[in-house]
């Protein structure tokens, strides 16, 4: 399964059915679990630990040293992929630095497509889209189902919610609440993401809460904290709305406008 061409240090641990393609480069340290397909050309370096089922294509580079210059070559920082992810052609993600926590996290069945990258400490979590050429900043946090449309940008330590969705080469500086589409350089409120919610089978008495809940954050003039205050009755009745409730309560960089 391991074509001859392909660089495998010893200490890799990789179980026996995976397959890795002509001119690949695996490091040290590096732990690759079953059912995982590794193409021609990719680096992987560590320590790094891929889980199952995983497509990694042509010119990626997996676990490579952050971009960061306060990194001192601390051996014990790490990247972690979960199971059933695709990451396509030319796609970069880094590992972790000491000061961010030492692990950048990519969980599972996520698609990333070609040439995103996914910088030092970052939180990625679970059936997320990265559309070509997305990138992530160092310590950003992606929650599940989130989608970036192609050459959206996210400024480090910023936050997207679940469920939310950037349009095409968007420029993030601030939070994103869950739900919430956002688009433009800066990135703009433009509602919650109604189709995306349909798609997952939301009931439309959740949407049309939402719908609400987005009203008085948007189009209230309140500040945050008002909307935090307006919001209680209606994150009683509606655990999603309870979700972005929380989301505002815990954003340290404020959120999208």
């Amino acid at each position: 399964m391991i074509d001859p061409h392909a660089l495998i240090d010893p200490t890799a641990d990789i179980d026996s059915d995976v397959e890795v393609g002509p001119y690949s480069i695996i490091g040290s340290h590096v732990q690759i679990a079953s059912g995982t397909w590794i193409g021609p050309h990719v680096v992987i370096k560590g320590p790094t630990q891929i889980g199952h089922d995983n497509k990694i294509y042509q010119f990626a580079s997996i676990g490579e040293i952050p971009q960061d210059k306060k990194y001192k070559g601390e051996p014990q920082t790490r990247l972690e992929i979960g199971d059933r992810n695709e990451i396509r052609e030319y796609c970069t993600i880094n590992r972790g630095t000491v000061q961010g926590g030492g692990v950048t996290r990519l969980g599972n069945d996520n698609w990333i497509m070609a040439y995103c990258h996914i910088a030092h400490d970052c939180d990625v979590g679970n059936q997320t889209i990265f559309a070509n050429n997305s990138s992530l900043a160092g310590h950003v946090r992606i929650e599940d189902y989130v989608i970036l449309g192609g050459f959206t940008l996210v400024y480090q330590f910023c936050a997207m919610g679940m469920h939310s969705f950037s349009g095409a080469s968007t420029l993030i500086v601030k939070d994103v609440p869950p739900f919430v589409t956002v688009w433009g350089n800066r990135a703009e409120a433009y509602g919650i993401n109604k189709e995306g919610l349909k798609r997952r089978g939301f009931s439309k008495e959740t949407i049309r809460a939402l719908h609400q809940a987005y009203k008085i954050i948007y189009k209230q003039n309140l500040t945050t904290e008002q909307a935090i205050e307006t919001l209680k009755e209606l994150s009683e009745k509606h655990p999603e709305v309870r979700q972005l409730v929380t989301f505002l309560q815990e954003s340290k960089r404020g959120i999208v406008r």
